[in-house]
């Protein structure tokens, strides 16, 4: 084989999965995007999110920053020198991570060290198997960490809130799935997709449910009972008003696929692997001899090309919107209330996981009364000059803050935190007694918000790595919505307790 074409093909497939969603995925969206009511936050965020899709097809730029741990399953003819194969991979991961394609995402786990690179023990996966045909088949997927912590596993006979007991038979693999749904509300990036595996042991389960997130949204089950129980699970799973970004609203769920493999006696698992809307996922196959592409995968059907679009501010009672530059008031915080609709311009500042850690037992590099602090990690480029530029800049999962954010703001002062998927009720009642609100930007929409940052202003506490550094930025029109507010609101405990209530309604035996 010539390697070096295969890495150059590789490289090709690293970035078309990072940049260009696929076909079953577009369509799937675009008919949530149909059934939503005009003038809702989930309409809003729908609306983003397909701007953010055709931006990065014209930007070649990553869907969203976070481009999560690359997983790739490979089938090879008998004879292929599979290790060969693996270096190819591994060189084309480190070319598409220095070119901006990728985010470094590969951290020691136990010095908290990235490699900068997304090359390192475990990273990335990469998973062979041998087959009778004379090609190399490639699929690789792209899974966040938003999603990735929201995958979740069952052991039956259990106990889930809202539905009761759920058995070692297809009806509690029904209420298992159902439950799935529910506990991840808008932190995975809702609307999403779920791969469940039936059996295995604990390892194999999960592994299975991942298998599943490789099928093609509109294929069919070719076993009757999963068929039945996926139909059941997209009919049913929407009608428990999560919505986009735990808004609220028509669509929870875009896609269900199940798998079952044979288990022990004594274990009975259910594994759920969560996928966010920016379902990245292609596949090729590859010439053995030459190494090139000689098809591309998951290209059936017509292809959505998401027209440019303004992004319309909700219309829903009493919503407002208000624009906001830091340093920002206790008075202009106490004005705002949960469903307002914000617009920042001016600086804000990045902080995730290690920021956050460090703020709670040091001194700010920069002085943060009255600032605005933005959970993400971007994709960042610098150029000749020494200029940083943003690649790619959605939010990341506000929840892992939450032992350190309300204890921070009152530290530091600050009045508003960026995020997405909410917080719990430290952090509440933080923003309460302290005078603060938590925004909720649209996750994934990482061209979308990169677009919103005018400069780069400065860079702080870089030994964390890029993702984690503090990033000081410019920005012009940035959007969110107000979930928590400091009044003792918040839109997420609401929608989780009005999901709860309707969950309950499948509390009675189907299959």
């Amino acid at each position: 084989m010539n390697i070096e074409k295969f890495q150059e093909s590789m490289y090709q497939l690293i970035v078309e999965t990072s940049t260009n969603l696929p076909k079953d995925v577009r369509r799937a969206i675009k008919a949530a995007k149909e059934r939503e009511n005009a003038g809702t936050r989930s309409a809003m965020s729908l609306a983003t999110i397909t701007k953010n899709i055709k931006m990065a097809d014209d930007k070649v730029s990553p869907i969203c920053q976070d481009t999560g741990l690359p997983t790739f399953k490979i089938k090879t003819p008998v004879g292929v020198n599979q290790m060969k194969l693996k270096e190819a991979i591994c060189s084309a991961i480190a070319l598409a991570t220095k070119n901006g394609k990728l985010r470094s995402n590969s951290v020691n786990s136990l010095t908290g060290e990235n490699s900068g690179d997304n090359l390192g023990e475990g990273t990335p996966v990469v998973k062979f198997e041998q087959w009778e045909k004379d090609d190399i088949d490639v699929r690789l997927i792209l899974k966040g960490g938003g999603c990735e912590n929201k995958n979740i596993q069952y052991s039956l006979p259990c106990e889930l809130e809202g539905l009761g007991r759920a058995g070692r038979d297809l009806d509690g693999i029904r209420k298992c799935i159902l439950h799935s749904v529910y506990q991840a509300q808008g932190q995975g990036c809702s609307a999403g997709f779920i791969g469940v595996g039936i059996g295995g042991d604990r390892s194999a389960g999960y592994d299975l449910a991942k298998t599943q997130l490789f099928r093609e949204v509109e294929d069919v089950n070719p076993n009757e009972d999963l068929r039945k129980l996926e139909e059941y699970i997209m009919e049913n799973a929407n009608k428990l008003g999560i919505g986009t970004m735990g808004f609220g609203g028509e669509t929870t769920l875009l896609g269900c696929k199940i798998g079952a493999m044979n288990r022990i006696p004594a274990s009975f698992f259910v594994s759920v692997a969560y996928n966010c809307w920016a379902y990245r996922r292609l596949g090729v196959r590859v010439n053995p001899e030459t190494g090139e592409i000689n098809e591309w995968l998951y290209q059936g059907g017509d292809k959505i090309d998401f027209a440019d679009e303004k992004i319309a501010a909700t219309s829903e009672k009493e919503n407002r919107v208000v624009t906001l530059t830091a340093p920002v008031t206790e008075e202009q915080i106490r004005e705002l209330k949960v469903g307002d609709v914000v617009q920042i311009n001016g600086r804000m500042y990045t902080g995730r996981d290690a920021i956050h850690h460090y703020l709670n037992d040091h001194d700010a590099p920069v002085d943060l009364n009255g600032q605005i602090i933005y959970h993400c990690g971007p994709v960042m480029l610098k150029d000749e000059s020494g200029t940083w530029h943003v690649k790619a800049a959605g939010p990341t999962t506000s929840i892992r803050e939450e032992p350190y954010q309300g204890d921070i703001m009152k530290k530091f002062g600050i009045r508003a935190v960026i995020g997405k998927g909410g917080m719990g009720p430290k952090t509440l009642a933080a923003l309460k007694e302290h005078g603060g609100v938590y925004l909720n930007a649209i996750g994934g929409a990482a061209q979308y918000y990169a677009d919103c940052i005018k400069s780069v202003d400065g860079v702080d506490l870089m030994q964390f790595g890029i993702p984690e550094a503090m990033w000081h930025l410019n920005v012009e029109g940035f959007t969110a919505v107000v979930t928590m507010d400091s009044h003792g609101n918040s839109l997420h405990q609401d929608v989780d307790q009005s999901s709860l209530e309707k969950l309950a309604q499948f509390k009675e035996r189907v299959f």
